[in-house]
């Protein structure tokens, strides 16, 4: 999910009345959204013990419990400007999205023994959503809204050499997550948390994250974060951003949003001075690759692959997956960074945010590295 505007149906007022701390509880035991669906389906680890045997053997060396949006993306690739008052021929698709679904899927893709996701989605494509989460090697613990529908982002992509895209938001239930649907227990076997940044732009999400961060301070548990949308930090404001992502571990900005968030229009500059602030940063840089920054230096510059880009939509979610992925499998930030240039330049080569359907072997089995 991405967009220039906020959602005006996200507020305090607007909370759904699907959430109870005693749901919370019961989706970290593995309840979602529509029944009992604790693993994965058959041809993904399923074995001959079933799901649940799987996703136990997978969280042997920790979890990757992600928190953010899921949406449903409509992508229309179109070439060249838009014809105003009138017909742009374009081709066009549904299918699944969301920041924080597309980072927990590039992380199970990329090999993450096991990723998890909280979400909120509207009960008229909850299922839809369960089974592609699932079907990606995600474990979905999705709260259904009473009242909202399922977050939707109208995608144009200009299909010339750019691919770049905009975005047209409705963030429907996806904002309207909220402490209520939280509880500590989801951190049971967790290595890392991942906030999607989407959740810092509505009143209720906001709770949740303070919620969320108190939790993982508890239990010791690492948090990184990655801002998500230039457009609606300026909405935010930089200072009430900091002021909540602070006791994050590592972020993980774009290039704009780290111009944003430090005034600062060179990328290392800006890498560096967000490291001041965050033990790790690692700052995307597009076809630029990565800088990695501890300390107020820039440690590393990580260079893109060269790719013909079809759509750049969930490049940044990519990386982002493939990097944490790569973290929990026993690498460094420069490697880490390296795998997640690599993810970003597979995602551009696809329509949509999501990776293929089959799954790479994870990082140590390609490098050795554990």
């Amino acid at each position: 999910m991405s967009g220039d505007r906020d959602d005006p149906g996200t507020g305090p007022a607007a909370v759904g009345r699907g959430g109870s701390a005693g749901a919370a509880d019961r989706r970290a035991a593995g309840e979602v959204a529509g029944g009992f669906r604790p693993g994965l389906p058959g041809g993904r680890g399923g074995g001959a013990d079933g799901p649940e045997a799987a996703w136990s053997a997978r969280a042997a060396e920790g979890a990757l419990l992600v928190v953010g949006d899921v949406i449903t993306d409509v992508v229309a690739r179109h070439r060249g400007p838009l014809a105003s008052g009138t017909d742009t021929v374009a081709a066009v698709r549904t299918v699944p999205g969301g920041a924080g679904a597309n980072v927990a899927c590039w992380a199970a893709y990329e090999g993450c023994a096991d990723v998890r996701l909280l979400g909120r989605v509207g009960g008229e494509t909850a299922a839809w959503h369960e089974r592609e989460l699932a079907a990606s090697g995600v474990r979905p613990l999705l709260v259904t809204d009473p009242e909202a529908p399922t977050g939707t982002v109208i995608c144009l992509v200009d299909t010339g050499a750019s691919a770049e895209r905009t975005f047209l938001t409705d963030s429907g239930a996806s904002l309207r997550l909220a402490p209520d649907d939280w509880s500590p227990a989801l951190l049971d076997g967790v290595a890392r948390l991942h906030l999607s940044g989407y959740l810092f732009f509505s009143g209720p999400s906001r709770a949740l994250v303070s919620v969320a961060l108190e939790s993982t301070r508890a239990r010791g548990v690492p948090v990184s974060l990655d801002p998500a949308s230039a457009g609606f930090l300026t909405e935010l404001g930089v200072d009430r951003f900091l002021e909540l992502s602070e006791g994050v571990d590592v972020l993980l900005p774009s290039r704009d949003e780290a111009y944003l968030l430090t005034g600062l229009p060179d990328p290392a500059g800006a890498a560096a001075e967000l490291s001041r602030r965050f033990p790790l940063v690692v700052a995307k840089q597009g076809d630029g690759g990565a800088l990695v920054a501890r300390s107020g230096t820039v440690r590393a510059r990580v260079p893109a692959l060269p790719v013909t880009p079809q759509d750049t939509t969930g490049a940044g979610d990519a990386f982002t997956g493939a990097f944490l992925a790569a973290l929990l499998s026993g690498a460094g930030a420069e490697e880490a960074a390296k795998a997640g240039c690599a993810a970003g330049a597979r995602a551009v080569e696809r329509v949509g945010g999501r990776p293929p359907s089959e799954r790479r072997p994870c990082h140590g089995e390609e490098t050795g590295v554990r």
